[in-house]
């Protein structure tokens, strides 16, 4: 168990480690497990002005530690989204959120047959074209090779 007792107004910060464990040590804990949570949540909150995340920590270290991650996968992506498929377009430079709204977050009509899954657009789509080009770019992009162990 770790406690933390704060006194606000740059007052004192005690910080306790209560542990029946002999190993790791108390130290090792609370520099280890305890602090490292709390970096996991500054990091979140950086990734979160480029995200469009609204939720910033949990009092569990994996948890925290999870989020990051597919945090940081999220941006990776939108990143690799940005360069190798909407390079020369409209959304190069744009935003998570702005390609989020632009080609995600969009009315459709769903026809499901036997083999495959139709996608029915507006007839006023503002971003027909640029869909068209996306979605042929990724059927011709081939998956890299399986890495050898």
């Amino acid at each position: 168990m770790i406690l933390k007792a704060e006194v606000m107004a740059l007052g004192d910060n005690p910080r306790f480690v209560v542990t029946s464990l002999d190993l790791p040590t108390p130290e090792c804990l609370y520099r280890d497990l305890y602090s490292a949570r709390g970096q996991d949540e500054n990091f979140i909150k950086m990734l979160k002005n480029h995200l469009a995340s609204d939720r910033t920590s949990d009092h569990r270290f994996l948890a925290n530690h999870l989020r990051l991650f597919f945090a940081g996968a999220a941006y990776v992506l939108h990143q690799a989204l940005r360069t190798e498929v909407l390079i020369h377009t409209e959304l190069a430079k744009a935003q998570p959120l702005t390609v989020i709204l632009k080609l995600f977050k969009l009315a459709v009509r769903v026809v499901a047959f036997q083999d495959r899954i139709k996608l029915h657009l507006p007839t006023s789509c503002p971003v027909k074209d640029l869909l068209r080009r996306v979605t042929e770019i990724l059927f011709l992009t081939r998956p890299p090779p399986p890495l050898l162990a």
